[in-house]
C-alpha cells in the first residue's frame, strides 16, 4: 500500500488520474528541469555569458542522459533538494562542456520552472476536460432542460422550476473556470529565475535580457523572481479546488437526485450485499474530492509563509500539497464527464 490514494496500486483507480499523474513522476521532473538547463544554455550563449558549443553539447543530454536514482534519492536526504547531485551528474556526462552547465541558476530555479511547465501541460488538460464539461451539461440540457422539476432551498421544497434552471446553476462556475485556465495559459505561467539570493548577481548588466530570452524560449511569463513570494502556487491551487468544489456541488445534487427519484444515472456501483442496489459512486466522489482540495487548501495558504530571501520548510510543503491537488481536480473532470454522460433522465416524472 502506498501512502496516497493517487497512486495507489487499486485506489488510483477510483481517485487518480494517469494523465495528469504522468506530470508529477520523475521522469518528467527530470525531463522539465533539464528542459530549464538547455534553455538557459541557449539564453546565455546568445549573450555571450558562455561558451556558443555549451548548448548543443547540454541539449544532448536529453537523449544519452540516464539519472542515477537511488544517488538522487540519497543526496535530498542531505541535500533537501535534488539539484546539486543532479548538476554533478549532468556534469560527469558532459565532461569539459559541464563547466558551462547551470551557470548562475540556482536549485529553485530549476525546480520552480520545471514545476510551471508541468502545470502548463496539466492546465492544458484541464481546460480541454472542462470544456467537456460543459458540453456535457449543455447535452443534457438539451434532453431534459424543458421537463419540470421541484426547486429545493435548504434541503426542503420550494418552488417548481425547470431542469434548465438547475443545469444553467451547474454550467455558470465552470465558464468562469474554463476562462481563467485559459488566461493562465494565454499570459503563461512565470518563469522562475533568480540566481542565489534573487538578484542574479553572476549574470552582471546581462540578467534581465538572459531572463527575457529564457522565458522565450520556454513559453513561459517574463517576471522578476518569485523564490519567496508564492501567490502563484496558491493561485493555481485555488482554482484547482473551485474546479473540485464546483463539481462536488454537481456530484452532490445528483447523488440527491438519485435519491429522491428525479435523475436516474446509468453504470451505478455494485453492493456486495445487496445486488439490486446501483450505488452513484462517482457523484460521492465529486464530494470527497471537493472537501479533499478545500482541505489542501490552508496547507498552500501556510507555504506562503517564506522566511527572508528563500525558505527550505515552505516549499518542501508545496512538493507535498500541489501535486495531489492536480491530480484530484483531474480525477474529478474525468469522472464528471463519465458521470453526466450516463444520466439517463432527470426532472419530475
Amino acid at each position: 500500500m502506498t501512502a496516497s490514494v493517487f497512486d495507489h496500486p487499486i485506489l488510483s483507480g477510483l481517485l487518480g488520474d494517469e494523465e495528469i499523474g504522468a506530470q508529477f513522476a520523475a521522469v518528467a521532473e527530470l525531463s522539465a528541469m533539464l528542459r530549464f538547463e538547455v534553455a538557459l544554455a541557449e539564453a546565455e550563449a546568445a549573450e555571450g555569458l558562455i561558451s556558443s558549443d555549451a548548448p548543443a553539447a547540454i541539449s544532448g543530454l536529453q537523449e544519452t542522459f540516464t539519472a542515477d536514482i537511488d544517488a538522487l534519492k540519497q543526496s535530498i536526504g542531505r541535500d533537501g533538494v535534488v539539484i546539486p547531485e543532479l548538476v554533478r551528474q549532468w556534469r560527469v556526462a558532459l565532461g569539459e562542456a559541464g563547466t558551462d552547465l547551470h551557470f548562475g541558476a540556482t536549485s529553485q530555479d530549476a525546480i520552480d520552472t520545471g514545476l510551471m511547465l508541468r502545470l502548463t501541460t496539466v492546465l492544458s488538460i484541464l481546460d480541454q476536460r472542462l470544456g467537456a464539461v460543459i458540453a456535457a451539461l449543455d447535452g443534457l440540457n438539451g434532453r431534459f432542460g424543458g421537463k419540470s422539476l421541484m426547486g429545493r432551498t435548504r434541503m426542503q421544497a420550494a418552488i417548481p422550476i425547470r431542469v434548465s434552471d438547475r443545469l444553467s446553476s451547474w454550467k455558470t462556475p465552470f465558464v468562469g473556470h474554463q476562462a481563467a485556465v485559459q488566461e493562465m495559459l494565454r499570459s503563461g505561467l512565470p518563469l522562475q529565475f533568480g540566481g542565489a539570493a534573487g538578484t542574479l548577481e553572476k549574470l552582471g548588466d546581462k540578467a534581465v535580457a538572459v531572463r527575457a530570452r529564457l522565458s522565450d524560449i520556454l513559453k513561459l511569463s517574463d517576471r522578476p523572481q518569485w523564490h519567496s513570494q508564492r501567490a502563484v502556487i496558491a493561485e493555481i491551487g485555488g482554482l484547482f479546488s473551485q474546479v473540485t468544489g464546483s463539481l462536488g456541488k454537481i456530484g452532490q445534487d445528483l447523488a440527491l437526485m438519485a435519491d429522491n427519484g428525479t435523475a436516474i444515472i446509468g453504470g451505478g456501483g455494485a453492493s456486495s450485499a445487496m445486488p439490486h442496489k446501483r450505488n452513484p459512486v462517482k457523484a460521492e466522489v465529486l464530494v470527497t474530492l471537493a472537501r479533499f482540495n478545500a482541505v489542501q487548501i490552508s496547507g498552500l495558504h501556510q507555504a506562503l509563509v517564506h522566511e527572508q530571501e528563500r525558505s527550505g520548510a515552505a516549499w518542501t510543503l508545496e512538493w507535498m500539497i500541489l501535486p495531489q491537488m492536480a491530480i484530484a481536480a483531474g480525477a474529478s473532470t474525468r469522472l464528471a464527464i463519465d458521470l453526466l454522460q450516463s444520466v439517463e433522465e432527470m426532472g419530475d416524472r
